[in-house]
């Protein structure tokens, strides 16, 4: 059976400077903001860590709006469901360091898909639950509450960034 022949796909176009600029903007007020309201709590990797989810979330939030991953649902139910599973695997499996972030992350992505919160950032939200350092594990459930917060800071930043300074651009397409 002949091999059917490679199709050239051009480069995708690059964004305009508003877009960057709106986007570097929302990503600075969003991440800066939960950088300090994690510092207030965290310190060291337990720091980087929990921040570390919110940088995906952020490309989603101020580069690519009108995914369905940017969504409000997905935003914020991705992240608290994958946190809650996180936190749970971890009670239930912390002695497997193996198993446990295989699990962890397996299961987020099949709650998320069965929930129809598909946001991929919460792979991430739910294998720090498990990986991260002792703050982290100590907040078991909790865990999910300043999930919860940074997930509240990039939408506001985004709601600010795509919708103050833009005319076309409106976010979120769709509520829930």
């Amino acid at each position: 059976m002949p091999s059917q022949p490679v199709k050239y796909r051009p480069p995708t176009k690059a964004s305009s400077f508003e877009s960057i600029l709106r986007a570097w903007l929302g990503s600075l007020l969003g991440i800066g903001t939960i950088a300090w309201l994690a510092s207030l709590k965290f310190a060291g990797s337990d720091y980087l860590l929990l921040v570390g989810s919110f940088g995906a979330s952020s490309v989603l939030l101020f580069a690519a709006p009108s995914s369905p991953f940017a969504q409000p649902r997905n935003l914020f139910g991705g992240h608290a469901l994958s946190a809650m599973i996180g936190s749970a695997v971890y009670l239930l499996m912390h002695n497997h360091p193996i198993l446990a972030p295989a699990i962890a992350v397996a299961t987020a992505i099949a709650a998320m898909q069965a929930s129809s919160t598909l946001h991929p950032p919460g792979g991430a939200t739910a294998l720090i639950a498990v990986i991260g350092g002792t703050s982290v594990h100590q907040l078991g459930f909790a865990y999910v509450v300043p999930i919860l917060i940074g997930a509240a800071v990039l939408f506001i930043s985004a709601l600010a960034s795509q919708n103050l300074f833009s005319k076309v651009r409106h976010y979120p397409e769709y509520w829930w």
